[in-house]
């Protein structure tokens, strides 16, 4: 109809002047949205529909009455998941008429459970005791983060502020790890599957040490990914250890309990990941003088061992020396008293013939005949003038 309904008009009666049915409904609809604005109603979720539209059909009811209700797809995309029946909850709606039905009903417009922490919390206790009950959230299976990571994957958006914070950590604390990232949605429609698909091959990264996986802050709603029980799934099947850094120090998601290491917050996560190069260096050098001292004491002891050992050689090989010397000379004496030189020296001479055969007795010396007498010194030319027996008498 044209220009503003006046809601207070009356028809005029019957025949032209009566009302169409779609003026009563659009009055209706205006009273209704005019004497309303958003409110917030309790109730009990029943007959709930999702069309392929995206939008959300369903009634909401109490002991004693029930309305229907829409929630369009815009506006259920920020609840995770949805509602079960019989499901009590609070819904923030608007009250209108739907003209083409005219039918009463409310556009909700936000939808909490009653329950405490609303339906994300009703759903992450549930994917958390499936979780434990797999015992994926036992401390025992978390791994330990290795010492000097060669090559970290990151699993985050790379528009966001925690994939720049991670960078500048690394590039100050240890420069020479290499760095890959492999880019998914965080939050929102998608997140979760790509999420799961980017654990998945971060896995499979050839070389990779180490993954983090995470993003920054924000609301319950924009965290909500990583409470997925298939992302926290996908957190465990990785093959290497896993880094967990969600939203701020005071968020806790199903991917930091499953995670080998939870941090704080994304600059968090890289500190842990690596060693600071400094303070690596600082124990290089101190375990570089503990060496050069051990070394030093070591090289003392063996030099103070080998000069003992020498010390003892040496006394060693003179003990034998002088024992072998004082043989030797024993000897060398038994040597000189049966040497005939010895005998010469004491005055007594060898008499030899031309052939240089000794001459042992008188008998050998012949009257007139030459031969040599050998005395200390020397070699005198002697001739035979006559022999002399031991009796005195000539020989013969």
């Amino acid at each position: 109809m044209d220009g503003e309904l006046n809601l207070f008009e009356t028809a005029a009666g019957p025949g032209d002047g009566a009302w169409t049915v779609r003026t009563v409904t659009t009055r209706a609809r205006q009273l209704v949205e005019s004497g309303f604005r958003r409110v917030w109603v309790k109730g009990e979720i029943s007959n709930f529909k999702a069309y392929r539209s995206g939008h959300w059909y369903f009634s909401l009811r109490d002991a004693e009455a029930q309305v229907r209700c829409v929630m369009w797809r815009d506006d259920n995309r920020r609840v995770d998941g949805r509602p079960e029946e019989g499901i009590e909850v609070f819904v923030e709606c608007r009250p209108t008429v739907w003209e083409e039905r005219g039918e009463f009903r409310l556009t909700v417009h936000r939808l909490l459970a009653t329950s405490a922490g609303g339906i994300w919390e009703l759903k992450l206790q549930r994917a958390r005791a499936a979780l434990e009950r797999d015992g994926l959230l036992d401390p025992a299976r978390k791994r330990p983060l290795p010492a000097y990571p060669s090559r970290i994957v990151v699993v985050t958006s790379p528009d966001g502020a925690a994939f720049r914070d991670i960078v500048s950590v690394l590039r100050r604390r240890w420069p020479a790890v290499q760095l890959c990232l492999v880019p998914a949605v965080v939050q929102g429609e998608g997140a979760e599957a790509q999420l799961c698909a980017g654990l998945d091959r971060a896995g499979r990264v050839e070389g990779v040490d180490l993954v983090i996986v995470g993003r920054g802050g924000g609301s319950r709603e924009d965290l909500w990914a990583f409470n997925s029980e298939r992302v926290a799934r996908a957190v465990a099947a990785v093959p290497v250890p896993v880094i967990s850094a969600v939203g701020h120090e005071t968020d806790v998601s199903l991917t930091d309990l499953v995670a080998d290491f939870r941090a704080p917050t994304p600059s968090a996560a890289a500190e842990a990941a690596v060693p600071h190069r400094e303070r690596v260096a600082e124990a290089l050098e101190g375990v570089a003088r503990h060496l050069a001292n051990s070394l030093a004491a070591r090289t003392r002891f063996a030099r103070e061992r080998l000069d003992r050992t020498s010390d003892r050689l040496t006394a060693t090989m003179q003990g034998l020396i002088e024992g072998h010397r004082g043989r030797l000379s024993l000897l060398a004496g038994q040597l000189q008293a049966l040497s005939p030189l010895a005998v010469l020296e004491r005055g007594f001479a060898v008499a030899r013939d031309d052939a240089g055969a000794v001459l042992r007795s008188v008998a050998a010396f012949e009257v007139g005949v030459p031969f040599r007498l050998t005395v200390r010194d020397g070699t005198v030319a002697a001739r035979t003038e006559g022999v002399e027996g031991t009796d005195g008498g000539e020989a013969p």
